[in-house]
């Protein structure tokens, strides 16, 4: 009898949760992250009997959100998460931050209970529409009636894609159990399409000669490129080549800038190179393609350079530096359109000059990631990646002291991708975006990058996903790189540099995990390593692995994360004054070795 009836519901138009699933495979979406619960039942009931799209569960909703934010970044499509009402909702919060503050389109469908409950302080009833109003400003709704549901869920996506942001469809359970839409022609029911196109915007032709003639009066010219330019690596050279520019990026903005070209000075700001702070402290001239980076006090001093800013979203622009210019339009094409326009710069002098800052950048990298520590040295951990990074990989990079190296040490080959949880800075998501890219790309092999804290935060657990999708994956690659300190390394170098404060143990030390033996008990692939001169052979040993495989390496937590000079000078003191106070010698002396090697005297011979 149970088989009769779900044949009969097989064969009409089914509930509001069989068109959910039905309009979301007409938007082209092809996997659902989440976590079930009774207020999106109905909903996993339709998708159980669509067989598409498939449904990835994870281990916790903020992982399952984490997971459709990536998606978002590694296809350039909609990120779609569902989850239920209550507990689950509030787990939601954090992806979906990071999906409005990195910029990329994610849809999240909520459970709720019945509307007939509404108002009574029902269990697990909570004000979703208090609780997501931030979030997702550009397109919040709940489904109130069956006939609404169309144009909801296409106002959902179109909001998602327009202003690359989260929007959020709420479905009470009831909705979700009614009979399908019809959508009769009559009025108060709005008709819709999941028809999406975007054509390409570009500047007035005014402000396109306002721009080149300032450009074209600059000596020395930097370019400041984020992700907004993904879609621009060609036009970005040869506005370089043009202009005899350099050329920093933002973080978000590593991956679409070929750092083998010898003025390409590397990550700007913060945890950037001492060529992109000499770049940005010397230049007279700023061109800032699809950045909106918040490090302000590593961009030119205002009034030291004149600035013209490219971006897809006005808002954006002037946000950051003074800018004379606005080109409001797509990175690509108004590139374009300005290269007839600028000259080519006949003095050499300063592009000889940026790439002279290169190659000691390079030559200071190399020395930090070999400076001995005690056991090793985390540079060296991600220096040594370079030579074995396959050029079909994809990259996930956790939150904390490891997004310091992946932003000084690694070097992606073109084309290979690279994300994290950039603006929000969220730790936690470097294994759920790392399994994001493996399900959209199967074929590639990924690396993650992340530390002990972040493991431990929520990575341990999406382990058990990875032991879960694993086997299904064309490519079995799938290398964890856990950065163990046993520190919150990032937040004990932010207390001595930017508070004066000692590392406060209480708060900063984390429990030893071996979290090698944790992988080889999900029968994965895992080794701990505590010996530098082992790293070359465990990286090779990982991505020839035929299973995922955890690099469990144990570094020095003492390794400085020393801004780059000369903005890092002004912070040796308190950062020296802290060390003191915590009596820690063997981080005073890296930090001293460290100092020593950015101030351009060279390496120090080892003290044992």
């Amino acid at each position: 009898m149970a088989e009769d009836a779900e044949q009969d519901v097989a064969e009409d138009a089914g509930s509001v949760a069989d068109f959910v699933v039905r309009h979301l495979t007409a938007w082209r979406v092809d996997r659902i992250f989440g976590y079930s619960g009774d207020g999106i039942n109905p909903l996993l009931g339709a998708l159980r009997r669509a067989g598409k799209p498939a449904f990835i569960q994870a281990r916790h909703e903020e992982a399952a959100a984490f997971m459709a934010v990536a998606h978002a970044k590694y296809t350039g499509r909609v990120g779609v998460v569902t989850a239920t009402q209550g507990p689950g909702a509030v787990h939601l919060l954090n992806g979906l931050y990071d999906a409005r503050m990195d910029s990329v389109p994610v849809v999240a469908v909520i459970g709720q209970q019945s509307r007939t409950v509404l108002g009574s302080g029902y269990q697990q009833e909570i004000d979703l529409h208090s609780l997501f109003k931030d979030v997702a400003s550009a397109f919040l709704q709940q489904v109130s009636d069956p006939e609404q549901l169309p144009l909801v869920l296409d106002r959902a996506f179109k909001a998602a894609l327009a202003t690359r942001s989260p929007a959020v469809v709420i479905l009470p359970h009831d909705v979700q159990q009614a009979p399908a839409p019809e959508t009769p022609h009559e009025h108060g029911v709005v008709p819709s399409s999941p028809v999406w196109s975007l054509g390409t915007v570009a500047p007035r032709e005014g402000d396109l000669h306002d721009a080149a003639a300032l450009l074209n009066g600059g000596q020395k010219v930097a370019l400041l490129v984020g992700q907004g330019a993904a879609h621009a690596q060609q036009e970005v050279v040869a506005i370089a080549e043009r202009l005899g520019a350099g050329i920093t990026t933002s973080l978000l903005g590593k991956p679409f800038v070929d750092e083998s070209l010898p003025y390409a000075t590397g990550t700007m700001g913060h945890l950037g190179t001492t060529a992109s702070a000499h770049l940005m402290d010397t230049c007279d001239t700023l061109l800032i393609i699809g950045s909106n980076d918040p490090w302000t006090e590593y961009y030119p001093a205002p009034g030291q350079a004149r600035a013209v800013q490219i971006d897809i979203d006005p808002k954006a622009i002037g946000n950051r530096y003074p800018v004379e210019v606005a080109l409001h339009g797509d990175a690509a094409a108004t590139l374009s359109s300005l290269l007839v326009l600028l000259h080519r710069q006949q003095d050499h002098s300063y592009r000889t000059e940026v790439e002279e800052q290169v190659d000691r950048w390079h030559r200071i990298a190399a020395e930090r990631a070999m400076t001995p520590a005690e056991p090793v040295n985390p540079e060296r951990v991600v220096h040594e990646l370079n030579a074995v990074l396959p050029h079909d990989a994809q990259v996930a990079v956790d939150v904390g002291s490891c997004v310091y190296w992946y932003a000084r040490q690694l070097r992606l080959p073109r084309g290979v991708p690279a994300h994290l949880s950039s603006t929000l800075g969220c730790m936690g998501a470097g294994v759920p975006y790392g399994i994001a890219a493996k399900l959209a790309r199967p074929e590639r092999p990924v690396v993650v990058l992340a530390g002990d804290g972040a493991m431990q935060m929520a990575g341990l657990a999406e382990l058990v996903t990875v032991a879960r999708l694993w086997q299904g994956w064309t490519d079995p690659r799938f290398i964890v790189c856990v950065l163990s300190n046993q520190d919150l390394a990032e937040v004990s170098w932010e207390q001595r540099e930017m508070e004066g404060e000692p590392r406060f143990g209480d708060s900063q030390a984390l429990p030893d995990v071996d979290i090698a033996a944790y992988a080889r008990l999900l029968g994965l692939e895992g080794v701990r390593i505590e010996d530098p001169d082992d790293l070359a052979d465990a990286w090779r040993r990982a991505l020839a692995a035929d299973r995922p495989f955890i690099l469990d390496v144990v570094t020095d937590p003492n390794v400085p994360l020393l801004p780059p000079f000369p903005a890092g000078a002004a912070k040796l003191e308190a950062m020296q004054e802290a060390l003191a106070v915590e009596r820690n010698s063997s981080g005073a002396e890296l930090l001293r070795r460290y100092a020593h090697i950015e101030d351009g005297k060279g390496s120090l011979p080892t003290e044992h």
